[in-house]
This record gives structure tokens, C-alpha cells and sequence, in this order.
């Protein structure tokens, strides 16, 4: 078949090697896609350059969901 490497006193055929690494990076790919990930807020902050502009702007959002529920 193929050659090998001799890995604490045994000869390991290089396809179960490259089949071992193939299968590692799989692992660790799934497991990081599936790593929970950190809740994110549901709307993004206000930043408004004073309070009067951060009132309008929560006033005009809550119209707009209002709107878009009915």
C-alpha cells in the first residue's frame, strides 16, 4: 500500500494518520459551530446626542411596531 511512520514502537500506516487528522478537524469544526453563542440584544442601542432626541426616536419606534403589528 502505502509507507508508514513507526509512532511508540508501532508502524502506522499513513492513510489511518491522515484519517485521524481528518477526523480531528471535523470534530473541532462541529464543535465550534456548535459553541453556544453570546445572546445578542434584540435592537441595537440609541445613541442619540441628547434625551429629547433619544424620546423621539423609542416614541417612533413603538408607532412603527404598532403599525407593522396591525
Amino acid at each position: 500500500m502505502g509507507g508508514s511512520y513507526t509512532i511508540a514502537g508501532k508502524a502506522i500506516p499513513t492513510y489511518k494518520i491522515s484519517m485521524f487528522f481528518i477526523g480531528a478537524y471535523a470534530a473541532l469544526g462541529a464543535a465550534a459551530i456548535m459553541k453556544p453563542k453570546a445572546p445578542q440584544a434584540a435592537t441595537p442601542p440609541i445613541q442619540a446626542s441628547s434625551s429629547d432626541e433619544e424620546a423621539f426616536i423609542r416614541e417612533f419606534l413603538a408607532k412603527a411596531e404598532a403599525d407593522e403589528k396591525n
